[in-house]
């Protein structure tokens, strides 16, 4: 059987020499006939709040929330869209702010991919900065006594706005609502703690998880310490089309949300599968190996303890390189050497995070990984550089035996299996 893979702005194809193959891909949802009109269907008949259009005064500072370059967000339709409901709004008076987290800022070349050359040339758009006090401004405490602070144009505006989109997510629960805020415009020290080894290694901050989740938890009760006034989320197919909207209130219109995505994007298996071969979704999610994390971590759900999980991710952006996700795994001598250093008392460092996740499938399952990282870094990172990923399935099932069963996600962390 032949599959192709997402890979980069492709598909990899990919021999299965097996016929005891399950694929797992979302639930089919065709992309909305008609995006714009929807579009100001939703924003004029929200959920339990006013229409968009009544809440933004023609005076008012507005600030718009979108995620970075990691996240498929057709942030330059939405835009062009959400200005012409906010047309009483002069240009002068917007700030676009890329909610990066602790990710580097785009380029300026990225955002003009990201928002689309008319927006950029009228609006003014920023990217969010967690380390440089200057761009931040304190608005409360969090929950352990500390102060938290968000992006300066965020705090000062009078109107706020958030746009996202909704799937699982391997730590939240779910992906959008106040997560485009914290950790998107938060400060770093926050970030560390809201990704603190604690949280992160809660068996309850897991895909589809919101009902107790610590992970959301933390994300709703800071994100809401200062209003929101209007969230835009959307969720989406495998072609990146916007499939329906979630707009309004936040914690109204995220729960709809979810609901739908849990509905179409995960599903349920008996037993684990001894061989998992899995990608991040291709382009822009496998663009560093620190996101395909995400896309190891759902076929960690449904691998066998010893089990093998091949992993179709081009990382041309690398680790990425800056940061301290790199240096964290090709400084440890293994994934439980680098977790007892992450849980060791006062330990605290950004991007320990993902490490710390992509240590514990490492300790479940080996990870072949094919890639345009350097094959030596892979091997330091305590994985397997694989060229050949259908090479790599004949040796496994020489090894373990033809009868063994063998899941394929090729839209990775598009689709989310669990064990009922």
């Amino acid at each position: 059987m032949k599959i192709g893979l997402k890979y980069g702005t492709g598909d990899l194809s990919v021999e299965i020499p097996s016929e005891r193959v399950t694929v797992i891909r979302p639930a089919h949802q065709p992309g909305l006939a008609d995006e714009a009109q929807a579009f100001q269907e939703a924003v004029r008949r929200p959920i339990g709040s006013k229409p968009l259009r009544d809440l933004v005064a023609a005076g008012e500072r507005v600030a718009v929330v979108i995620p970075d370059l990691t996240r498929p967000l057709p942030s330059d339709r939405l835009l062009r869209w959400l200005f012409a409901e906010l047309n009483h709004v002069r240009p002068e008076h917007v700030t676009i702010i890329n909610g990066t987290g602790t990710h580097r800022g785009n380029t300026a070349a990225e955002l003009e991919r990201m928002v689309g050359p008319d927006i950029l040339a009228r609006y003014r758009v920023v990217n969010h900065v967690a380390t440089d006090p200057q761009r931040l401004r304190v608005v409360g405490t969090r929950a352990s006594g500390k102060p938290i602070a968000f992006n300066r144009d965020y705090v000062e505006a009078d109107r706020r706005i958030v746009l996202g989109f909704i799937e699982p997510h391997f730590m939240a629960g779910f992906s959008g609502g106040y997560k485009g805020v914290m950790p998107g415009i938060a400060d770093l020290d926050t970030i560390l703690e809201y990704h603190g080894a604690r949280i992160v290694g809660d068996p309850r901050s897991n895909w589809g998880e919101l009902s107790g989740n610590p992970t959301q938890d933390y994300v709703r009760h800071h994100g809401a310490l200062l209003p929101v006034d209007f969230l835009i989320n959307v969720t989406l197919n495998a072609r990146r089309e916007i499939t329906a909207y979630f707009c309004g209130d936040v914690l109204q219109a995220h729960n709809a949300g979810c609901a739908v995505a849990k509905r179409t994007a995960m599903a349920g298996f008996d037993a684990p599968f001894p061989i998992v071969v899995t990608t991040n979704s291709g382009y822009p999610l496998d663009l560093n190996l620190y996101q395909t994390v995400k896309g190891l971590s759902a076929a960690a759900k449904i691998v066998s303890q010893g089990g093998l999980i091949l992993c179709a991710s081009r990382c041309n952006d690398g680790f990425p390189e800056h940061g301290n996700f790199k240096r964290l795994l090709l400084e440890s001598r293994g994934p439980q050497p680098l977790l007892d250093t992450i849980h060791a008392p006062g330990f605290s460092l950004f991007d320990q995070w993902e490490a710390q996740l992509l240590a514990i499938i490492q300790l479940k399952a080996r990870i072949g990984l094919h890639s345009e990282l350097p094959d030596d870094d892979v091997r330091r990172a305590h994985l397997m550089p694989t060229h050949d990923l259908s090479r790599a399935l004949r040796d496994e099932l020489a090894r373990t035996g033809p009868e063994a069963a063998i899941a394929v996600l090729p839209e990775g962390p598009m689709s989310i299996p669990y064990l009922r």
